[in-house]
């Protein structure tokens, strides 16, 4: 690689909404710093570790960041999307899954990197003002559909 040139690297990861047992009309978000220091909501997702499969991974990052013990009902969709961090181009592929909660309480200290700041509980009709990114909008369309 020259320098100053770009490389690209590849990234999965895997999350999703969790519905409440209690309300089945609201799902659990983490709260997260963006690039610009701003605070953002966003679903719950993660990278895949070695020897899990996509499934494992919603389950263990919804976990992690919400506190919230959930099964897979069905997968939602992916998204794909590239950004860069210095010289590395990252494609990014996110598969997102809806989730049943099974237990657990919502807490954002289980997160084993510090990023989640906060973790509530939002009401299905809620998600497309309060979500940061357009993707993440248009997947919670699909959960919603999927619910009704």
């Amino acid at each position: 690689m020259k320098d100053g040139q770009v490389f690209t690297v590849s990234e999965i990861s895997a999350g999703g909404l969790v519905v409440s047992s209690e309300n089945p009309r609201v799902v659990a978000l983490i709260s997260h710093k963006n690039r610009g220091g701003q605070a953002d909501w966003c679903i719950p997702k993660g990278h895949v570790e070695k020897g899990e499969d996509l499934t494992a991974t919603a389950v263990r990052e919804v976990f992690e960041e919400t506190g919230i013990e959930g099964k897979i009902i069905e997968k939602i969709g992916e998204i794909s999307y590239t950004f860069r961090v210095g010289k590395k181009r990252i494609q990014k592929t996110v598969h997102h899954f809806l989730l049943e909660q099974t237990g657990g309480e919502l807490s954002h200290l289980g997160d084993p990197t510090g990023e989640v700041l906060d973790v509530k509980w939002f009401e299905l009709e809620e998600l497309a003002s309060v979500l940061a990114h357009e993707n993440e909008r248009k997947v919670a369309t699909k959960a919603m559909e999927i619910l009704n």
